[in-house]
């Protein structure tokens, strides 16, 4: 627990499924955690879990990818706990409207005859496939290069951004998704290299197919039935199942750890069962 103390952790995509697991994991350690996202009802949500378990948070509504939101962020976070230690960037996601629906190029797509409802590369929605971009890179930029000053005065800090299976070899369909994630583990390393004279470490993790109200829609579950996607995932994945939130925190809690990975930074683990081992072949 000496290590987790009074630290001051900001953790960006706090409402969802795996940050809000990662907030009430550390604020039971005794970490003074920030939770933000963008609905203030889900983090009150997650904040009252904390605090019937004694914990302490503050819940802020903030768009990431809003670079003068995020430094009013800062502030708030400054002058309610006195600055940032760790910074864990999970904001993010992926829009239906940035992606076709079919897997490959259709010559179909250049005269228009594709059938009712089926959308090739040149259909998707280019605002849709901006925001992805944004709210994936910009999302966690914008975070570090506020919160950096803080972690500079307090002698170091830690940043775990959220990279993607998608960081390594993109998902069909998901253009937008697996640039953007390709980008964190880029920027992972480069400021890793930059920060390191200053004491902040910033590495990533690579969350595999991970168990949440969306996995379940397009992917379905082992227990209940997959869909051909969901099996196709599951015929990859050495381990037999999907991830779950609880599978990421001692891996974040690592990576945090000032003593543990005192020498750690600039790397993305994956932490996804082992699907990145199989080639499909």
């Amino acid at each position: 627990m000496k290590n987790y103390e009074n630290k001051v952790a900001v953790v960006t995509g706090a409402g969802g499924t795996l940050c809000s697991e990662i907030a009430k994991d550390l604020a039971v350690r005794g970490v003074r955690v920030v939770l933000v996202g963008r609905t203030l009802e889900k983090l009150e949500k997650v904040a009252e879990e904390i605090r019937k378990a004694g914990g302490t948070c503050l819940t802020a509504a903030c768009d990431v990818a809003d670079r003068e939101a995020v430094a009013r962020l800062a502030e708030t976070v400054d002058e309610t706990f006195g600055g940032c230690d760790w910074l864990i960037n999970g904001a993010g996601g992926n829009n239906v409207k940035a992606m076709p629906t079919i897997t490959s190029f259709d010559p179909r797509e250049l005269t228009g005859e594709l059938p009712e409802g089926t959308k090739g590369i040149f259909g998707i929605d280019s605002d849709a496939f901006e925001s992805v971009l944004r709210i994936n890179t910009m999302g966690s930029f914008y975070p570090i290069m506020a919160f950096a000053p803080q972690m500079v005065r307090k002698g170091g800090g830690a940043v775990v951004n959220f990279a993607s299976m998608n960081s390594y070899c993109p998902l069909t369909r998901c253009f937008a998704y697996a640039m953007s994630k390709a980008a964190i583990s880029n920027l992972t390393q480069s400021l890793a290299a930059y920060f390191a004279p200053a004491g902040i470490r910033i590495n990533a993790v690579a969350p595999g197919f991970m168990v949440n109200e969306r996995s379940r829609t397009y992917l379905g579950t082992v227990e209940e039935g997959l869909t051909p996607r969901g099996q196709s995932v599951i015929g990859h994945t050495p381990m037999g199942r999907f991830g779950e939130a609880k599978d990421l925190l001692g891996c974040v809690r690592w990576l945090l750890d000032q003593e543990d990975a005192a020498f750690v930074t600039g790397i993305t683990v994956p932490v996804d069962g082992g699907f990145l081992t199989l080639g499909g072949v």
